[in-house]
């Protein structure tokens, strides 16, 4: 009986190292996700800044410039929105 209870507690420590490195990996991924996003909302607030500004220039070559920064401008909001509401809707999950 006393080797059972010896097993069952080394199991019990074995998994919970585990869960804890597991536990750990995910609070950094967390982490690196919510300081991609601070970066995303930094570069789209600076692309619409750009975006507002009244284009002097008639040249194609500017205004496909214009158009691919329009593009990338839509590209950062749909990644952050995807990101988010993936965030939002496991959060709902849980409670």
């Amino acid at each position: 009986m006393i080797y059972i209870c010896v097993g069952l507690g080394l199991v019990c420590v074995i998994q919970a190292f585990y869960l804890f490195r597991f536990a750990v990996s995910i609070f950094r991924v967390e982490d690196n996700i919510e300081e991609s996003l601070d970066v995303i909302d930094t570069s789209y607030g600076k692309i619409s800044e750009i975006l507002e500004k009244p284009l002097f220039y008639d040249s194609a070559e500017v205004r496909q410039i214009l158009n691919e920064l329009n593009r990338t401008r839509a590209a950062l909001l749909y990644v952050a929105n995807v990101m988010t509401n993936k965030a939002e809707n496991s959060e709902k999950e849980i409670d």
